[in-house]
């Protein structure tokens, strides 16, 4: 049976932290085979690294149960990250004044494709 799809995706909404430190960890794991991209990911010192990884495994799992993908052939094509929902709070300052503190949340988008062995 022959497969028309070649990428499979997984995206996680909510993630809470800012897109600029998300994204350092998602350049990190552009291009490389999933599996060597999650055992980076474990010794990865970002705190971002643990939600980065669930998503490559969900991503992996949608691979293997949805399109009976090989495993061992996937690597991550494209991993994005957008902005999400901002919380907005406010801290107490002098002379009853406050001053806004917004809490970031990001939006991350892990692409996985099977390479072609050769036959």
């Amino acid at each position: 049976m022959e497969k028309n799809i070649t990428t499979v995706r997984a995206i996680n909404k909510n993630v809470r932290t800012s897109p600029r430190k998300l994204s350092l960890v998602c350049s990190f794991i552009k291009g490389k085979k999933a599996d060597i991209a999650l055992k980076d990911l474990e010794f990865t010192r970002k705190k971002v690294a643990k939600d980065v990884s669930k998503t490559v495994k969900s991503a992996i799992s949608n691979a293997e149960n949805n399109y009976q993908f090989d495993i061992d052939n996937l690597f991550v094509k494209e991993a994005f990250v957008g902005k999400s929902i901002v919380m907005k709070r406010y801290r107490p300052r002098a002379k009853g004044r406050a001053s806004p503190i917004k809490k970031p949340y990001s939006r991350l988008t892990i692409i996985l494709e099977e390479k072609k062995g050769k036959k």
